[in-house]
């Protein structure tokens, strides 16, 4: 499996009006193909904003990184001091301590 994290800071928006954008757009991320999950998230005080990704896999990633879904927030005016940062996870200790479950299963 591999993590992307990805943070960033908002121009022009407020806080409150990009937490309403996140839960509508939520299900066009909730369909990209190999995504295990993506926690949001938000830091008002220090105006620091972002996900963190898992993957099934680094072609899964990969390709993400390429989709029109990624380019429209690094293209996205408001979003400012984007960062990316990729990770292997080591799967073994990841399932004893839960962070980790199977991508073959999907969530509730």
């Amino acid at each position: 499996m591999q993590l992307l994290i990805v943070t960033f800071n908002l121009r022009g928006v407020s806080d409150s009006d990009y937490r309403r954008s996140c839960e509508e757009e939520a299900p066009a991320f909730a369909s990209v193909p190999g995504l295990v999950s993506k926690s949001w998230l938000a830091d008002e005080a220090t105006n620091t904003y972002g996900g963190v990704y898992s993957f099934a896999d680094q072609r899964s990633m990969d390709t993400y990184v390429q989709s029109d879904l990624f380019k429209a927030i690094v293209d996205d005016p408001t979003v400012v001091n984007l960062k990316t940062r990729t990770f292997d996870i080591l799967e073994g200790p990841s399932r004893i301590t839960r962070a980790v479950g199977d991508p073959a299963v999907p969530s509730p």
